[in-house]
């Protein structure tokens, strides 16, 4: 087997690339608008009530319909899931991984056109959807490899006369909630390290994105994964999301999303309910309000860089984007002056025509991000953006608000829109200071060429993923696993060494020879 290697980003620079994927989005745009079924034990389920998807950029254009789930199809798919995991749970290690990598293969082989489908759906610029591919492609090539490794267990000390051994076993059934931002590498990564370690699942996707979620299903289907593994229940979260959560046979819980719905799931995890026979496990990654500082001797076109794509990639809908930049007194003005000059050469519209913009994901977001627009001409000094029009798409222009204090509201509270705070700092105590400053503890970087003051931050930039001389968003699989401190999450690392342990449970056994 080859050894793990990172999926190459495509380069639109090319000709011919373009020209693939325009024809990937002529073919997604034709595919339009059709009806996708609830999958449980294998059994596919058409629905009256659907979830429709929109495309963000243009809210006429319906994606897809998907059949919606109430808690009685819900409490099929959990008798299907816990049914198929008897089997399941002793199906070789290698075995289940070889399904990853067949996964991998025809997701690599079909790549603009998943990614075409994310324009679409989740209004992703094509570098972005192109690289949200790419990462789903890792998740599965990194996690069917972590399983090999881990399949004999860890080793232990055998004393004379007995023979000791340690292994990890499945937990049983998991309920994996994935979020719109990332539509396919984390909704698949949540899924399929579940799935390669020996459980079964029930995947609910974000409402925003369920067609995306409903093409890997197929996939995972076409790799061969037995069914009943999978089981795919889009539906509401007040329905059937509290119902999974409390159900008494759910085993663990991986969800990706805001705070305030992460924070709703661990406590309602914590209760033990009747027939229940373990304390539920909770995988959870719940956002940032993340920072890129900026030292006094930094290389200044480095940090502009750093914090405009921080920001404004993808719209500022990423839980590691960098909505807040920390810069040194001596240089601040000078740098925000840059900043909005770059910010000016970026460009807005449908994705699918190139932009490196596009739309927020729907109306709930537009309303809340123009919402701490105005928050923020209240805090601060709007230095350029501010405008917002959904009479066609959900599009806000990138947004840079200046002079903030550093426990505003815009300083502290994750906006989640293309939205960017600038701090001064009186110094590099004040700059950790600051950096260390909110609930949360996911991304940071720090732009210097002061070695003193990179080893200082290594130890006190208290967050889960530390960049130097570099922006703050673009964790690789396998290179930079991924997950925060503090309100973040659990502190669980995706895409790293011990991310598939947090699905098994260490058996500890011991022979008397």
């Amino acid at each position: 087997m080859k050894p793990y290697a990172q999926e190459p980003l495509t380069d639109f620079s090319l000709e011919k690339n373009k020209i693939a994927f325009q024809d990937a989005l002529k073919k997604v745009e034709n595919e339009c608008g059709k009806d996708y079924p609830i999958v449980i034990g294998g059994e596919k389920i058409f629905t009256e009530e659907k979830i429709v998807s929109i495309n963000p950029a243009n809210k006429n254009e319906v994606i897809g319909r998907v059949s919606k789930a109430d808690k009685k199809l819900a409490e099929e798919a959990m008798q299907a899931a816990l049914h198929t995991f008897e089997t399941w749970k002793n199906w070789e290690p290698q075995h289940r991984a070889n399904i990853l990598f067949k996964a991998s293969a025809i997701l690599r082989r079909r790549k603009h056109e998943f990614s075409a489908w994310m324009v679409k759906e989740a209004g992703k610029p094509w570098h972005e959807a192109d690289a949200d591919t790419a990462e789903a492609i890792d998740f599965l090539e990194y996690y069917g490899r972590e399983m090999i490794r881990l399949k004999e267990g860890v080793p232990v000390i055998s004393r004379p006369g007995e023979i000791n051994q340690y292994t990890y076993i499945p937990l049983g059934v998991g309920v994996i909630i994935s979020p719109f931002n990332f539509p396919l590498a984390i909704m698949a990564g949540t899924a399929v390290a579940a799935i390669v370690t020996g459980n079964t699942i029930l995947l609910k996707p974000a409402n925003s994105t369920p067609i995306v979620a409903a093409k890997f299903v197929e996939l995972m289907e076409e790799a061969g994964l037995p069914k009943g593994v999978l089981n795919f229940v889009p539906g509401s979260g007040a329905e059937i999301g509290d119902y999974l959560v409390d159900h008494p046979k759910t085993r663990f819980i991986s969800f990706t999303g805001s705070r305030e719905v992460g924070c709703r799931i661990y406590e309602r995890a914590a209760k033990v309910n009747p027939g229940q026979k373990w304390l539920k496990r909770v995988i959870a990654e719940m956002g940032g309000k993340d920072t890129v500082v900026v030292d006094r001797d930094a290389d200044i076109d480095l940090a502009v860089e750093s914090i405009v794509y921080s920001a404004f990639g993808f719209s500022g809908q990423k839980c590691s984007a960098g909505s807040r930049a920390v810069v040194h007194q001596d240089i601040y003005h000078e740098v925000l002056e840059k900043a909005i000059a770059f910010t000016k050469t970026l460009t807005v519209g449908n994705p699918a025509e190139g932009h490196f913009m596009g739309p927020v994901i729907d109306e709930h977001a537009f309303k809340k991000i123009t919402n701490y627009i105005e928050i923020g001409k209240l805090e601060g000094k709007l230095m350029l953006g501010g405008e917002a029009d959904d009479s066609v798409g959900y599009f806000i222009q990138p947004t840079i608000f200046a002079d903030l204090d550093e426990n505003a509201r815009m300083m502290q509270e994750e906006i989640f829109g293309p939205v960017l705070a600038f701090c001064k700092a009186r110094d590099f105590d004040h700059m950790m200071e600051i950096a260390n400053n909110t609930d949360y503890g996911l991304t940071g970087a720090l732009i210097s060429n002061n070695r003193e003051h990179i080893e200082r931050a290594r130890k006190e930039f208290h967050v889960g993923n530390l960049y130097f001389n570099r922006n703050c968003t673009g964790a690789v699989v396998g290179h930079q696993p991924f997950g925060g401190f503090n309100m973040s999450g659990t502190d669980s690392k995706a895409g790293g060494p011990d991310y598939l342990i947090l699905h098994m449970q260490a058996k500890s056994i011991s022979e008397k020879l």
